[in-house]
């Protein structure tokens, strides 16, 4: 699968043309902002990181607060971290998945992995942020609404049909898919991202698992 290179997305996704000081003030800040947290990084230390005077940085960004949102929430709209972007929808929920759940579940763990793995740094600044910050909960849930929701409705809402899910709510299928799936995801790439993973084996794991719970209903 492409790597992602995260500058590119995110001036994508701004819908802007960034200065190359500008980008490494952008790169600076997510290194940072993922090692030590949003609270204990100064600007000090991300103009050091990135080379340019701090000065340089408030000639783009009027705060900390600002260089911070101007990083997640283009993140959020565009990918929402991990999973609610309209790319991955697009990828995820098409007719040839929706055959059977095992199908379905299967890419979309594959493709959620994939992109958490090129993608770290900005998993951890917003698992970090989201709870201190109304704005990155704000995009988070405009995003699912939008992107998510009404396909993963429609696809479980067929399972049920097909008999391959038993008798939860929908919501509650939902919920216990995305939870099972993100509890993977921050195990693997950042509680214990040393561990020797079978990486394949637990993603199929993790399908075994979240098939088995959602069909005895």
């Amino acid at each position: 699968m492409e790597r992602h290179d995260m500058i590119k997305e995110l001036m994508e996704a701004a819908d802007q043309k960034m200065t190359p000081k500008q980008a490494n003030i952008i790169r600076a800040a997510i290194e940072i902002f993922a090692e030590k947290g949003y609270a204990a990084t100064s600007t000090s230390e991300i103009a050091n990181r990135a080379g340019v005077a701090e000065g340089t940085i408030f000639r783009h960004y009027k705060t900390k607060k600002e260089l911070l949102i101007s990083i997640v929430t283009p993140m959020i709209t565009r990918f929402a971290a991990p999973f609610f972007a309209e790319k991955f929808v697009n990828n995820v929920f098409v007719d040839e998945n929706l055959a059977d759940m095992d199908t379905l579940l299967r890419e979309l763990i594959k493709e959620r992995y994939e992109f958490v793995k090129q993608n770290v740094p900005l998993l951890k600044i917003i698992l970090q942020e989201m709870a201190f910050h109304p704005e990155i909960q704000r995009g988070y849930r405009e995003a699912f609404v939008t992107n998510v929701l009404p396909r993963f409705k429609k696809a479980v809402e067929l399972f049920k049909e097909k008999g391959q899910i038993g008798d939860f709510p929908t919501e509650t299928v939902m919920r216990l898919t995305i939870s099972t799936v993100a509890g993977f995801m921050i195990a693997r790439f950042i509680i214990m991202p040393d561990f020797d993973w079978d990486d394949e084996q637990e993603i199929e794991y993790t399908l075994r698992f979240i098939r088995n719970g959602l069909i005895d209903g």
